[in-house]
């Protein structure tokens, strides 16, 4: 039998291995890493790594293997608790069952109308910037957008009141998140630093008001449209339980988590591509025309849109929200006869993937005719993953696609736009991998 191989270092440095190229430009250093071998180790300070980027070897850990490899997100825990990302073995495997209904096809199309008004609202908003040609920062429009849509979607009506607190607080939340990647050394959450005492504010903030809405619920009895009402509802098959207080609050702070800047991110880096490529913009905004006719678009026209879909597709592939993530193998194994030892942090890179030259032509140009039927025809179905796969796949893929699908051709519909000159754009790898600084663009009413 051939012998197993230990993977290369790359970019290894006494002390701070491959933390100076990772701070200097994070994509550049996973993509030239995944390139120089099928399977490398790195160091960033004392933190021991992998990185695996090929198709048969991602299928292999999330799908084929996948009991073997477990989600490893103890720090985010402090906010997320045991919600879908961060929990594993059973309780993952209750919880997901419990949450899936929630996310089917029907319940999606019933929280799409939210959805479209909630557009509608901000194109409303948008006509005096279109009026005096004022740049507008969409990223940022579509971060108030996509987080409107969820707590609309959570929580109905009880939040209208404090629903910019309770944004701002997430995004206190999201920003002790993000201080925790690339960081050689994790700094306790009990130290008093600016970052941590904003978290642990912000986190008793959103805490609060989402167990008030627990409790009025269940003594009231009392259901909304709305995804709450859908957690409360859920009963486990086998046994007839529902869901604790704890369990609920944990699975909402999750989908707040995964489910608005991953979508915002998306429609901004889309926006950012169509004004940067006019021929693929006009060929939008006329199947828009085409099929709209004037009205706001509806979940029942996405199948007549599809090459507004195969935008968003292509984006995803330039810039997948979840860029990386990783996984812990619970005992030794080998992937493409490398050892991979147990404990180990494995990550795997859906923007390093989705960039293989072998897989993708031209892989850094924007060409949404990949996704056309029949284009897919001989690569592999691990080439492209923006939501990961196998049986830890995002469970809100069809909602975010729905979203974004219907906010795309709202926008598209109502207005024209453009970058501001000299503008540059660069991709920030965060928790989501964020245009930076903003995407800033003039308006121009159709």
């Amino acid at each position: 039998m051939p012998e197993t191989l230990t993977p290369p270092y790359y970019a290894n440095t006494p002390f701070l291995g491959a933390l100076p190229k990772v701070w200097r430009d994070p994509l550049h250093f996973f993509c030239e890493a995944a390139r120089s071998n099928r399977v490398v180790q790195f160091k960033l300070g004392p933190r021991h790594f992998l990185l695996i980027s090929h198709p048969d070897d991602v299928k292999y850990v999330l799908q084929d293997n996948a009991r073997n490899y477990v989600k490893g997100y103890q720090m985010l825990e402090p906010f997320l608790g045991q919600g879908l990302v961060t929990a594993n073995g059973d309780h993952w495997l209750r919880q997901r069952r419990l949450m899936q209904p929630a996310f089917h096809r029907g319940k999606i199309a019933a929280l799409s109308g939210q959805m479209v008004t909630a557009g509608q609202e901000m194109l409303a908003r948008w006509a005096p910037y279109a009026q005096t040609g004022r740049p507008l920062d969409v990223a940022s429009e579509m971060m108030r957008l996509t987080q409107t849509i969820i707590v609309r979607t959570m929580f109905s009506t009880d939040v209208s009141a404090n629903a910019d607190r309770l944004a701002e607080a997430f995004g206190e939340v999201l920003e002790y998140l993000n201080s925790l990647l690339f960081s050689p050394f994790q700094i306790p959450l009990s130290w008093p630093t600016p970052t941590h005492l904003r978290f642990r504010r912000a986190n008793r903030y959103i805490e609060s008001t989402v167990y008030r809405i627990i409790d009025e619920r269940r003594r009231t009895g009392r259901r909304e449209p709305d995804l709450i009402s859908m957690l409360l509802e859920a009963r486990d098959e086998a046994t007839g339980e529902g869901m604790s207080d704890k369990q609920i609050r944990d699975e909402i702070m999750t989908i707040f988590f995964a489910g608005h800047e991953t979508t915002a991110s998306t429609l901004a880096w889309s926006l950012w591509l169509l004004a940067r490529h006019p021929e693929h913009d006009a060929r939008l905004k006329q199947e828009v025309d085409a099929v709209l006719q004037g009205r706001p678009p509806a979940f029942d026209d996405l199948p007549r849109l599809p090459f507004t879909r195969q935008v968003i597709d292509e984006a995803l592939r330039l810039y997948p929200p979840g860029w990386m993530f990783t996984r812990l193998p619970v005992a030794d194994d080998e992937v493409a006869g490398y050892r991979i030892p147990a404990g180990v942090q494995l990550m795997i890179s859906p923007y390093v993937t989705h960039r293989l030259p072998e897989y993708w032509d031209a892989p850094d140009e924007f060409r949404p005719e990949r996704f056309a039927p029949g284009a897919d025809e001989g690569r592999p179905r691990l080439a492209y993953f923006p939501f990961a796969a196998g049986p830890r796949m995002c469970i809100g893929n069809n909602f975010a696609l729905v979203e974004a699908h219907l906010l795309l051709a709202s926008i598209a519909q109502r207005y024209h736009l453009k970058l501001v000159p000299h503008y540059r754009v660069r991709a920030l790898p965060i928790a989501t991998l964020r245009p930076q600084p903003g995407v800033l663009m003039t308006l121009r009413e159709r």
